[in-house]
């Protein structure tokens, strides 16, 4: 059975390797990603970020980081979304994203947005995003670099 809860620091090593083992992140987009898990838990009154974590028994199999949008209302980002490669198809993703859109719920989000790249790579995140009823918004061509777009999605609540 997955359980979520805040992230804590014991936490972090673990989602290191998940977000290396996932093949998809770039060095800088994993250092990017550590640094969002510091600044969620050295500085608990910042409004950016939340961070989750998923656990089955003891052990750290994924996790999800969202916030409000600043100057909006109802608009919340999507930051990241990762899961233990050795347990995808088993639903933690699915479990996290709808963990998101609960608590988002809950704080009068009214919509979701998150950016990935049009790399064949992130052709499974697309997928998935799809599959869980995201909408492509927008996509900026050559966003990256040259052969890379940026794909925008979002939900409505």
């Amino acid at each position: 059975m997955i359980s979520i809860r805040p992230l804590l620091r014991a936490d972090v090593r673990p989602l290191e390797g998940i977000l290396v083992r996932t093949g998809v992140f770039t060095e800088e987009e994993i250092q990017t990603a550590l640094e969002l898990m510091d600044i969620y838990l050295d500085e608990p009154n910042q409004r950016d970020y939340e961070l989750s974590s998923a656990l089955d028994g003891e052990t750290v199999v994924g996790y999800v980081c969202f916030g409000p949008t600043p100057l909006t209302e109802g608009t919340f980002d999507l930051y990241w979304i990762a899961v233990d490669p050795a347990r995808y198809h088993q639903k933690i993703g699915r479990q996290l994203m709808t963990f998101a859109e609960d608590v988002i719920r809950s704080r009068r989000g009214r919509l979701i947005v998150l950016e990935t790249s049009s790399q064949p790579r992130y052709d499974n995140t697309r997928k998935f995003y799809l599959g869980l009823k995201y909408t492509e918004l927008a996509r900026i061509r050559g966003y990256y670099r040259n052969d890379d777009d940026l794909v925008i999605y979002g939900k409505y609540l």
